[in-house]
């Protein structure tokens, strides 16, 4: 057999085909070289087979059949089943473990049973309805007969696979599945455990919970995708490692800082035994276990911390800090141990409450430590992040291209079988309508036509897309009942409805009605007034009239069938239909919420909005085409559920004494399925740790934490990758392809046509003496009327007074260029009064001539823009010529103004003066634009922003830092407005109110000023809050900032659009929120215990009124509520932002009624609400904003065509350099020292193993740190500083190796000053508590210092290199981030003043206490870093809600201070925070954007066939190694270990010798080989037949001969190849030769024998006769 016959068609599976297949496998198995084959995506197993293989028929469903795919039928033992529905199904052949023969008829009855649909369907409902039974608590009782069925089900299936399938006999048998492992262990234990005598319910219920996972096999996409994420999940093998890396160092310096610190609590001290020592009195057990002699906030569980610095929370009277009592949040807070600092980093890591964590440390430790959160907060949250979100995002995309891939290769190959079936099919259905049409009446062959008549023209493609679908008969029932041509008189009304209808104002009139419609729903409030309630219903009614009036006129104009043919008005009809059964339901009880269906009213803007239509259209395609991944989301939070309820249900209910005092479960639990379910799904929004305290407490600590951790962990990855796919969905917005519909052009018509007539109307009043040329109104009539119009068309006609205005000035001149210029931002260089401004002070670099020309006008306007030249710091030149004169005299006249023109004396008087004034312009030209003046401003700038921070509390009881700022205030007034005066005389009026930054620097300038008038007059004190503006004048001082500032604009002002879509969505939960919790979230609170009082006490508002003697309780509203759409959208905030939603939540669960007390989960089902509003209001929207916010950074990336749009023009030329330092170690190779001694130290040092025994050493240091805890025994402390000088000693044998044998080259490193420097501090550490004391110098302070060398692993060719490849995101955006961090550091500055001026006084509780409030500079930065962060702002938002007489104190006296009160604002509260929000959201999801492009960046280039620089900047680095003498040439026997050396791409590994010769090397005498011809045949390897290899080839060379100048010439004598051929021929010449030698040598031999016989037979035979003689002889003797 010469070859293995290809799989051509559907064949059966016979016996000859086996054995054919076997002798096909051992022939390639004995074949040197096999035939490199992959299995076909399309062909794999539970897709359906494609029509190009032929037709099924009846005989071969279900039998065995050859496979088709080459891969599994040349080289696996295996045949394929179909199904009826063309279902691969694919089987192991190989009769081996008790695996049936194929041809066996049982095995053949089980496959068919395996493979027909309804198998599978019978076994995905069995498994579904086991789902439901593992949901309930309490099962029925015919609940275990079902449990028993199922189990039986799934022993069923079990035996059919077995036998279909084979115990073991390949990749397709029964083991050979995972999924079959699964249900196999599954399946086992539950009949084990039911029928065992012993008790194992509780693990049967726990282990029965896996089954759940049973639908993913059922499912072949899921099956794919659970692929795919695998996939992922060892992409990211490397990025978790590094996270555990830091998450252990971070810890590691946590146990450091903070070991025991947050056991420090205020103590009573007590009265008696005043003589005790503290020391003696904190060793005393009645302290440490009495709680109540503790200090305790007002409503809080644990005692206040405290600590020893001076910055650290402090004690009151009668209270002194001791360690006492244990940790706080049930002592799970804390860093004594590895394990429990491990716990808080990783809460850190995902921001699971960490505002109180930052809080308990401050009090403890002090605010200096505030650092340490910093630095965690940006490492985890935002760069392992982003490199989780960079892998991810790549993975998805590699997917994506694959799946693209697979579907053109799929179509081109089987694009002509399916259309010959096609067009196969089309003929036989044409033939068969032929033949239906015949048998009908000639009348109704017209049907189609007049409905295609009667639809508008824009319904074509449904017309035709619903002939497709229904047969003829259908359309004759439409004909009769859907299309109404009755009568003359009726079409004759249609007409006219039609006209109506199709009015442009029509449309605009319905757009009106429904923004009035919105205005009316979002009206309403908690309480109205019966005025406002007749209103609000008259107006429900009336919308809901015109609303129904549409319809029915649309429905008259386009006929029943054409109406519904436009899914719009489905829309509509369904909002007419739902009004109209709210109105005759709204006098029955519980049916109010028909009042919800209001809301839907908003989506009609869709109509008449594309952005918002195209959004929808994106979100539904995208979720359909993710359908997979969100049902793998839905089922692993329905497994997660049940699983927690089954592991810890029981022990809540047992346990929950230890949560509640009152022994009642809270909200959050997972004692029943929807409270489980709820839980995960707060688990997912990031809200775990508080629940995982509460299920530690009640089923241990080991159980809980793993359940929190898998759910974490692999829910994340699903969200994320169901994020990323939405936002690579949503990134094909643009709004240039838009298209719109009818509605919306009309519209827009509508507004065109108002907006002409409204100029029209303008003209004549301003010109009523002129005459308006036909010819411009023509124009304008045309531009008006547009069909095409974008998405900002409404903008764009904004525009069109300002056209018609220059139009009608321009009749009868050619001066109308400069009176556009003069509109426009932009400073003509032909104005007279201008003078040139400098590049980078000026806006006008973003636009040249060529834009100016282009909006100047038509024809010869274009030559009037004249070019002024001048020198660097000259000004135009001002002479006044006649055609300027005559100019002015004209545009005068236009205006209605008189004018003359001047004489020519005058013109030489005024040139005079003109240059007099030139001078002194250019004076002050070049004051300005020097660079030391400019420093100057920036100086001032910085000090003046500066001096804000000093006015906090105490600037009062600083009198003489108060006047310092005083007497500065003014000087920096009197500075600026010098400078805005010398920029007005250099650059005039225009050009300076023209530029935006002087603009900000001229109201900063106002600020100034104003500020002056508030220190001056008392009435004017409230001017001096506005002097935080101050510090906007920073960002026209510095380019980074106005870069970032630019970027920002360019990459967010397009996605307005976008953002006001997703407000709208907004309103419509807030609208919502009203109508269901408006008034419900009041409540009755004892005084007392400020507790609510329970429903048994209190059940509503006149009783709450009416309690305790007709005293009246508090009848209090929650400060966050739905009582309007206002205190809707920030409830709504806080629940997107997850700060305070868990009590927005709480409330509305308990909510009963308006003016009815609360009472505990009584409305739990209006969880789904928020539920609803965190999938569809803030994941949904936040990934659509997300990706116009990319799609706009990519589009102005390649536009700018640089690294990144957030760096200058200088750090863009930096960008290589940095790209080197970070590639490489920046310093010289050290020279070997002569001397033996030191020659041997040197070679130690610098070997690979040293380097590696001292990563080893910084390991076991950190893991001698790890194994330490608190209180731990005085021989551990003993054994602890041992093991710390061991390691110092280690260290600093090492510094001395280094020191002999580098000499003073040692400290040209700065690896080697670093570790030097931590030996020294380290010996200074170990011996300064001997002279100081141990209390001032804690010990671990030496571990600290020794832990920092662990940086080494992050080290170029130190620690592993995937360390390496993941730093390089951040180290090569880093400037970037350090842009973008400016601008954040400046807005939290801003921020901070005003919250300083504003909130400095207001009442210390929730949020705002001793460590977190804005009194000073440095206590408003913690605040802001915390709102950053999105933590805790809603306590302190709480706080500044106080403004009431019973919740602060409006005349309370602040010491040192004449402000009086501690109220806050709301108003400014909510602007303040919610302003900040955005803001610094904004910039954060940039820097997230910067770093994750950044990585697919580098990715990307990775993947393309192209070297960088960095490529060959490697490739010199090796080559140094290879050439230390730097003569250029290498021996050609060290090529084959010198490519082996190399990184990829340019990397060959061993054997490469082949590969080598074939590149035909040139070499030079003595076999030596030119460095840049390897470089260049390693380049083109790379390359291979890409178009851009010559450039890059040349480049290399001419780039070579530029850096070495004095190149050895040489003269190659051969090549590789040829020596190579040389070698062979000479190889096979000596072969040939000895071969030659052989046979002679065997020739010669067999001559000489030859010879040798010869003459032995002839002596034989002279022998023979001579005896022969002798006898005839001796006869004749005788």
């Amino acid at each position: 057999m010469s070859a293995c016959p290809e799989p051509n068609g559907l064949v059966p599976f016979t016996r000859e085909s086996l054995e054919l297949i076997k002798q096909c496998i051992a022939k390639k198995q004995n074949e040197e070289h096999e035939e490199d084959l992959k299995p076909n995506p399309e062909l794999e197993v539970g897709k359906e087979l494609p029509l190009g293989y032929g037709k099924l028929s009846p005989g071969m469903v279900s039998e065995p059949l050859e496979d088709v795919d080459p891969y599994y039928y040349k080289k696996k033992n295996t045949f394929m089943v179909l199904n009826k529905k063309r279902t691969i199904f694919r089987f192991n052949a190989t009769s081996i473990l008790c695996t049936l023969s194929p041809f066996s008829s049982i095995r053949g009855t089980t496959i068919k049973v395996l493979v027909h649909p309804f198998f599978r369907l019978f076994i995905l409902i069995s498994v579904l309805t086991d789902c439901i039974l593992m949901s309930m608590i309490n099962l029925p009782q015919w609940g275990p007969a079902l449990e028993h069925s199922l189990l039986g089900i799934y022993t069923f299936e079990i035996l059919v696979k077995l036998l279909a399938r084979g115990v073991w006999a390949g990749s397709f048998s029964f083991l050979g599945d995972p999924w079959n492992w699964l249900d196999f262990i599954v399946t086992s234990f539950e009949l084990i455990t039911r029928y065992s005598p012993l008790n194992f319910t509780f693990m049967l219920g726990t282990i029965r919970t896996l089954r759940i996972l049973k639908i993913i096999p059922l499912n072949q996409g899921l099956t794919s995708l659970v692929g795919v994420l695998m996939h992922c999940l060892k992409k990211l093998v490397g990025v978790i490692i590094l996270t555990l890396f830091f998450l252990s160092i971070f810890s590691v310096i946590g146990m450091g800082l903070f070991m025991g610190n947050l056991k420090h609590k205020c103590l009573r001290w007590p009265q008696e035994n005043e003589n005790e020592t503290l020391y003696n009195r904190t060793r005393n057990s009645f302290y440490i276990q009495e709680t109540e002699n503790f200090y305790y906030l007002e409503g809080e569980s644990y005692a206040l911390l405290c600590g020893n610095r001076t910055d650290s929370g402090q004690c009151p009277e009668g209270y002194v800090c001791v360690k006492a009592g244990t940790n706080p949040d049930h002592g799970y807070t804390n860093f004594d141990s590895f394990g429990w600092a491990l716990l808080a980093l990783f809460r850190l890591m995902t921001q699971d409450y960490p505002e109180l964590l930052y809080h308990q440390i401050l009090y403890a430790s002090g605010k200096v430590y505030m650092l340490f959160f910093v630095v965690v907060s940006f490492w985890f949250a935002f760069y392992m992040a982003s490199l989780f979100l960079g892998i991810l995002a790549m993975a998805y995309e590699e997917e994506k291209q694959t799946a693209a891939e697979r579907t053109k290769t799929t179509e081109s190959k089987f694009q002509q079988a399916v259309k010959e079936l096609q067009e196969g099919y089309e003929a036989a259905e044409t033939k068969s309508t032929q033949i239906e049409m015949t048998k009908r009446s000639p009348t109704f062959m017209d049907t189609p036509l007049d409905v295609m008549e009667d639809a508008t023209p824009g319904h074509h493609e449904e017309l035709k897309k619903s002939r497709k679908k229904c047969s003829l008969c259908w359309y004759r029932f439409a004909k009769t009942l859907f299309v109404w041509n009755c009568s003359p008189c009726w079409l004759k009304l249609k007409e006219c409805v039609q006209k109506i209808v199709m009015d442009p104002f029509t449309d605009l009139f319905l757009t009106i009605c429904i923004i009035l419609n919105t205005c009316f729903l979002a009206v309403e409030h908690y309480p109205m007034g019966d005025e406002t309630i007749n209103l609000l219903s008259i107006g429900n009614l009336v919308f809901l009239g015109i609303f129904t009036a549409e319809m029915i006129f649309k429905i008259i104009a386009m006929h029943p069938y054409g109406y519904f043919q436009v899914g719009w008005n489905i829309f509509d009809s369904i909002i007419v239909l739902l009004g109209l059964v709210e109105l005759y339901l709204a006098h029955f009880e519980g049916m109010a919420f028909f009042r919800q269906f209001r809301t839907l009213r908003i989506f009609k803007l869709g109509k008449y909005w594309p952005t918002f239509q195209m959004m929808m259209q994106i979100l539904s395609s995208s979720l359909v085409a993710l359908k997979d991944l969100i049902l793998l989301l839905f089922i692993f939070i329905f497994f997660s559920a049940v699983f927690g309820l089954r592991l810890f249900g029981w022990s809540y209910q047992a346990c929950v004494c230890r949560i509640d005092k009152d022994c009642v479960l809270p909200h959050w639990h997972m004692s029943d399925f929807l409270h489980s379910y709820l839980n995960v799904f707060r688990i997912l929004c990031g809200e775990w740790i508080e629940t995982l305290w509460d299920c530690m407490e009640v089923a241990g600590q080991f159980g809980c934490f793993s359940f929190y951790v898998m759910v974490i962990l692999i829910g994340n990855l699903l969200i994320l990758y169901l994020f990323l796919a939405l936002i690579s969905s949503f990134s094909s917005y643009q709004a240039s392809t838009t298209k719109e519909n009818n509605e919306a052009k009309n519209l827009q018509l509508a507004i065109a046509r108002i907006k002409k007539g409204i100029d029209y109307a303008l003209l004549k009043m301003l010109c009523k003496k002129r005459k308006v040329a036909k010819e411009a109104m023509d124009h304008i009539n045309n531009t008006y009327v547009k069909e095409n119009t974008s998405d900002h068309t409404l903008s764009e006609l904004s525009n069109t007074q300002d056209f018609l205005k220059d139009k009608e000035k321009s009749s009868g001149t050619e001066k109308n260029t400069t009176e556009n210029e003069s509109q426009s931002l932009i400073p003509s260089p032909s104005v007279s009064e201008t003078v040139p401004i400098a590049s980078g002070e000026s806006d006008i670099e973003n636009l040249d001539n060529k834009e100016i020309q282009s909006k100047s006008g038509d024809g010869g306007s274009k030559e009037k823009i004249k070019q002024s030249s001048s020198s660097e710091c000259s000004t135009v030149d001002i002479v006044i010529s006649e055609e300027d004169m005559v100019y002015e005299h004209e545009q005068q006249c236009l205006k209605n103004r008189s004018g003359r023109r001047s004489s020519p004396g005058q013109i030489s008087k005024e040139y005079k003066k003109g240059k007099m004034w030139q001078n002194i312009r250019k004076t002050c030209c070049k004051i300005v634009e020097n660079s030391w003046f400019k420093c100057f401003i920036g100086l001032v700038t910085l000090l003046s922003t500066g001096a804000l921070a000093f006015e906090d509390i105490y600037i009062d009881q600083r009198k003489t830092i108060k006047i310092l700022l005083e007497y500065a205030d003014m000087i920096f007034t009197y500075i600026f407005i010098l400078e805005m005066l010398l920029k007005w005389m250099a650059y005039g009026f225009k050009a300076y109110f023209t530029n935006g930054w002087y603009r900000l620097d001229f109201m900063v300038v106002i600020v100034f000023c104003l500020s002056l008038i508030g220190n001056s007059r008392e009435e004017f004190k409230p001017l001096i809050s506005i002097k935080f503006l101050r510090a906007l004048r920073v960002l026209s001082q510095f380019e980074r900032m106005k870069v970032v500032v630019k970027a920002l604009i360019k990459t967010t002002a397009p996605a307005l659009s976008v953002f006001l879509v997703c407000l709208m969505i907004w309103l419509i939960f807030s609208i919502i929120g009203v109508h269901l919790f408006a008034g419900t979230f009041y409540d009755c609170i004892d005084p007392t215990s400020g507790e609510r009082f329970p429903v048994s006490e209190v059940m509503n508002k006149n009783q709450c009124e009416s309690l305790l003697f007709n005293e009246s309780m508090p009848w209090e509203n929650a400060k966050l509520n739905f009582d309007n759409v206002g205190n809707g959208f920030l409830s709504l905030l806080q629940v997107a932002t997850f700060n305070g939603w868990i009590t927005i939540m709480n409330s509305a669960i308990d909510s009963v009624g308006v003016n009815m007390q609360p009472n505990f989960e009584n409305n739990i089902y209006m969880y789904c609400y928020f539920v609803t509003f965190i999938v569809f209001g803030l994941f949904l929207p936040l990934s659509m904003l997300i990706s116009v916010i990319i799609a706009n950074f990519n589009k102005h990336k390649i536009k700018q065509g640089g690294p990144n749009i957030f760096v200058t023009a200088n750090q863009k030329k930096q960008y290589r350099g940095l790209k080197k330092l970070v590639y490489e170690d920046s310093q010289k190779p050290i020279p070997r020292p002569r001397n033996k001694f030191q020659g041997l130290i040197f070679d130690v040092v610098t070997h690979q193993v040293f380097n590696a025994v001292i990563v080893v050493l910084t390991c076991l240091q950190a893991l001698s740190i790890m194994i330490q805890y608190d209180e731990q025994s005085p021989r551990m402390d003993t054994a602890v500083f041992w093991i710390d000088c061991i390691f110092v000693m280690l260290y600093t044998v090492e510094c001395v190796l280094k020191l002999i044998s580098f000499h003073c080259y040692y400290f040209t490193i700065g690896w080697n000053i670093f570790d030097f420097m931590v030996v020294i501090f380290s010996i200074t550490g170990l011996f300064l508590p001997m002279t100081v004391g141990y209390y001032l110098v804690p010990p671990s302070l030496v571990q600290l210092i020794l832990l920092t060398r662990i940086i080494h692993i992050l080290r170029l060719g130190r620690g592993p290199k995937v360390f390496h490849r993941l730093m390089l995101p951040l180290m090569l955006s880093l400037p970037a981030l350090l842009n973008i961090g400016l601008l954040i550091f400046l807005v939290m500055f801003i921020y901070a003043i005003f919250g300083m001026y504003n909130f400095a006084y207001v009442k210390k509780e929730a949020g705002i206490n001793d460590v977190s409030n804005f009194e000073t500079f440095g206590s408003s930065m913690l605040c802001l870093f915390q709102v950053t962060i999105f933590a805790g702002w809603d306590g302190m938002l709480d706080a500044i809600f106080n403004s009431k007489w019973s919740d602060c104190d409006p005349d309370k006296i602040n010491p040192g201070t004449q402000v009086r009160g501690d109220c806050g604002n709301p108003s400014v509260g909510i602007i303040y925070f919610v302003s900040y929000i955005l803001i610094s959201w904004l910039m954060i999801v940039h820097m997230y954007i910067v770093v994750v492009m950044e990585f697919l960046n580098i990715a990307s280039k990775k993947k393309a066939k192209t070297l960088s620089e960095d490529d060959f900047r490697k490739f010199f680095q090796v080559w140094k190694r290879f050439d230390p003498d730097k003569t250029q040439y290498m021996d050609s026997s060290k090529l084959s270990d010198f490519a082996a050396a190399l990184d990829p791409p340019l990397f060959m590994a061993k054997p490469n010798k082949s590969q080598l010769i074939a590149m035909d090397l040139p070499m030079a005498v003595g076999d030596r080989i030119h460095c840049l011809d390897i470089l260049l045949a390693f380049t083109k390897r790379v390359m291979g037949n890409d178009v851009r290899m010559e450039k890059i080839l040349s480049e290399i060379e001419s780039g070579f001969m530029l850096a070495k100048p004095f190149k050895i010439t040489y003269e190659p004598i051969t090549t590789t190849l040829k020596r190579k051929q040389e070698a062979v021929s000479a190889t096979i010449i000596q072969r040939a030769y000895k071969s030659y030698r052989l046979r002679q040598n065997d020739k010669n031999t067999s001559d000489i024998q030859v010879i040798d016989d010869r003459n032995a037979r002839a002596t034989e035979e002279g022998s023979c006769a001579d005896q022969a003689k002798e006898k005839s002889s001796f006869p004749s003797e005788i």
